[in-house]
């Protein structure tokens, strides 16, 4: 009895274990069911399409912005990169660079002018083309890739063939992929500065489609074939993340600095500061914000191309200026540093890409003419009503030296700065000094025992 007890408690233990069993076993299929059907969520969700917005020339800041987007892009696995120009050119060898990094991204790159009215010109057609998919938004522009000197002018015949067939030579290898016609038309942007819409761009197959905005444009590459290193894939944008991918604080200097209205803010301070400091010595803030101002303002006017020659008449006006200030001319040398600012400033900025900023130059030349009046009236003021009754009042009189004299220099005596020569040795700056003798505007002086 208690055997049949036992079989029969063990019967059911079994079958207690083996219910148990069975469901612990659904309970991990269905698990694994639904981490089948809730993957390919996650997967969508995790998909992201990076926007990269530029609009200006093509300079430094634009290359470093897209090469930051484009490791950016790759470092999170992007579905796609778009970048959306409207530019009006500019540098060859930064374009160089630029269709170079496109094409070696293992992103797909969609190059998209952009927005409506828009221009990829001259450089702007290579990017295009260099991209995995080119699009455009309506009544854009696109072409009008022919080489021009950076002032715009035309080039020496020998230089232009030369350049022509460079670029006529980038812009074929671009667009073979894309078939004869469009081969025929690229080299012509270069040869003949052709240019094309939105819709001839697409009929000719420059570009693979048109489209209103980001939106319309993820919604028609959805499912998009793309070859990458020989491999094809389509692209799946239906449920991607569209992330703006913005400029850091450096892309955005180096894009401030690219400007011609601040390149020409920035060499009239720095020449004014040393202007300042050299009408006035005796202090350092000027001259070190005049180096500083000159050093970025010669670094715009590489990015810009510009004109040097535009340059040589901004240097004479302040040379001009200067004289003025010296053996004062009642201001005409003045007035004719003025007129050689303004025509410098106008030819430095000449060129196809930029606008020449009219006003901040005639400001730039009436804020100018204001500072060497002013700084003229004060010279003539205060040494023609110093404090004295005759002309040997100085004779005797205690000052400091203002800056080294050697033998030449400034000094400051009677509550005014003069300019002396000195009559003994070397003097250094700080130094008390004597009053020997005036020459009409000058001193003559030696070191106080």
């Amino acid at each position: 009895m208690r055997l049949l007890t036992a079989i029969c408690s063990g019967s059911s233990a079994l079958m207690e274990y083996s219910i148990r069993k069975r469901h612990l076993w659904s309970l991990v299929w269905g698990l694994i069911l639904v981490g089948l059907t809730i993957s390919p969520v996650w997967a969508q969700s995790n998909q992201q399409v990076l926007v990269l917005d530029y609009e200006g020339p093509v300079t430094p800041a634009m290359l470093a912005y897209l090469e930051r987007g484009l490791e950016h892009a790759d470092s999170i696995d992007a579905e796609a990169v778009i970048f959306a120009i409207d530019t009006p050119g500019g540098s060859v060898d930064i374009t160089h660079e630029l269709t170079q990094s496109i094409q070696q991204s293992q992103v797909p790159v969609v190059v998209f002018v952009y927005p409506a009215r828009a221009w990829a010109a001259s450089a702007g057609t290579l990017i295009t083309l260099s991209g995995h998919f080119a699009a455009m938004a309506p009544e854009s522009l696109i072409g009008a890739a022919s080489p021009v000197g950076s002032q715009g002018e035309d080039l020496p015949e020998t230089a232009k063939k030369k350049a022509e067939e460079a670029l006529a030579a980038s812009a074929r290898a671009l667009a073979e992929r894309r078939g004869e016609t469009v081969v025929s038309w690229a080299e012509q942007t270069v040869l003949s500065a052709k240019a094309a819409t939105a819709e001839e761009a697409l009929e000719i197959g420059a570009i693979d489609l048109i489209a209103d905005d980001v939106t319309d444009l993820l919604q028609q590459l959805d499912g998009q074939e793309v070859k990458i290193d020989g491999i094809e894939r389509a692209m799946d944008l239906q449920d991607a993340e569209v992330v703006e991918f913005q400029s850091n604080f450096v892309e955005d200097f180096l894009a401030v600095l690219s400007n011609p209205t601040v390149a020409v803010i920035l060499l009239t301070l720095g020449l004014n500061a040393l202007l300042y400091e050299l009408s006035a010595p005796g202090g350092y803030v000027a001259g070190a914000v005049g180096i500083i101002s000159l050093l970025l303002a010669l670094y715009s006017l590489g990015t810009l191309d510009a004109n040097y020659a535009g340059l040589a008449f901004i240097l004479l006006a302040f040379g001009l200026f200067i004289i003025d200030l010296k053996i004062h001319t009642g201001g005409a040398l003045t007035i004719g540093g003025l007129i050689s600012f303004v025509l410098g400033a106008a030819v430095l900025f000449n060129t196809p890409y930029y606008p020449i900023p009219w006003a901040a130059i005639v400001g730039m030349a009436a804020a100018m003419g204001l500072f060497v009046f002013f700084a003229l009236t004060a010279v003539m003021k205060t040494q023609r009503s110093a404090p004295f009754s005759g002309k040997d009042a100085l004779l005797g009189q205690i000052g400091d030296a203002r800056s080294v004299l050697d033998p030449t220099g400034m000094v400051f005596v009677m509550g005014t700065y003069w300019e002396a020569t000195t009559e003994g040795s070397f003097i250094e700056k700080g130094a008390t000094i004597v009053v020997t003798r005036r020459e009409g505007r000058y001193l003559r002086v030696r070191q106080a025992e």
